[in-house]
């Protein structure tokens, strides 16, 4: 077998941080090169590394021109012969930049995503041995055509269903819907089941940057501060109680903003799907999706809002988003 070739991207995050002397705290300061320099056992893998020290942010600070930009690189390096690509960066935003380098990327080629939950200067840093998995990963041929995924203390999560579950453990990701797609162990990739189908939305991002909100429902909300969002949108995602609930003081609300902007209609928990026909009271997700939202299907409110960011900033219209979830419903 030939000699793999993985690109890495490095973003920042806590992975890459530092102690900064002026503040006592630590910020993203450590290059790529400095991050690899860190992992000696990478030496030892059959692996080529092309590195590209591409941005020194914390994750919250990530943007979507940030991300476009990244996607562009990784498909570039694709298109020159790396095997897989690996992407470090800050925890905080992990599972949405996974998300939406996901929906644009179209390569066999496995993009891995991976961080650390301890700096580089507290006992157990993680990142060293994330990186040294997140290599393998991507340089896997099992994980050929399974689009990005996330990989944290050994464990394959897909894009599509991981999360950052808890603030501080090192055991934080998590996909609680499905588990996760596989493991590394003994220097390899093992997988818990065959690759799920996936569906991608590549193309480029022709409108100026579209503002979708999102909106939790919560106990007692009378709608003022919805229908002031609402006001301020070019898309919206409403995370609702249960399989697709809302007070019915928002349901007038969203039927008029779903007459003039995408309205996509989600859970707040997080896990489990908006339900399309069992209930049938005013705000119930029956009543709502009557009215123009756009069911959301298993997709969590934060990747229901990355898909609705993509499809609005490609310029396709509501029927044209609405199928599109529709592709991603289940």
């Amino acid at each position: 077998m030939s000699k793999k070739t993985v690109a890495i991207f490095s973003l920042g995050g806590t992975i890459a941080m530092t102690t900064d002397p002026a503040t006592g705290g630590v910020v993203p300061a450590l290059s790529a090169h400095e991050l690899l320099a860190a992992v000696p056992a990478l030496q030892d893998l059959d692996v080529e590394l092309r590195v590209h020290d591409f941005r020194r942010l914390p994750g919250a600070s990530l943007s979507f021109d940030d991300l476009s930009a990244l996607s562009d690189a990784i498909a570039d390096a694709c298109r020159a012969g790396c095997d897989g690509a690996v992407v470090t960066q800050g925890t905080d935003t992990i599972e949405e930049t996974a998300y939406l380098l996901d929906l644009l990327h179209v390569g066999e080629q496995p993009i891995v995503v991976t961080g650390a939950m301890r700096n580089p200067t507290q006992p157990g840093a993680d990142g060293p041995a994330n990186i040294h998995a997140a290599v393998i990963a991507a340089a896997a041929a099992e994980l050929r055509g399974a689009g990005t995924v996330v990989v944290l203390g050994d464990e394959i999560h897909v894009a599509r269903s991981v999360r950052k579950s808890h603030s501080t453990s090192p055991a934080a990701f998590t996909s609680p819907a499905t588990g996760p797609l596989g493991r590394l162990y003994e220097g390899r990739v093992h997988l818990c089941g065959p690759l799920a189908a996936r569906t991608a939305f590549p193309g480029p991002l022709t409108s100026p940057t579209p503002r979708v909100g999102l909106y939790t429902a919560t106990l007692g909300d009378d709608g003022t501060l919805l229908a002031t969002m609402a006001e301020a949108c070019d898309g919206l995602v409403v995370a609702a109680f249960g399989v697709g609930h809302v007070p019915q003081s928002f349901v007038a609300t969203l039927e008029q903003t779903a007459a003039r902007i995408p309205v996509v209609l989600t859970s707040r928990i997080g896990n489990g799907p908006v339900l399309e026909a069992t209930y049938s009271f005013p705000g119930s997700e029956k009543d709502l999706l009557a009215r123009g939202l756009i069911r959301g299907g298993h997709l969590d409110p934060y990747k229901a809002r990355l898909l609705l960011h993509l499809l609005l900033a490609q310029d396709r219209k509501t029927d044209e988003i609405a199928a599109g979830f529709r592709a991603m419903a289940d």
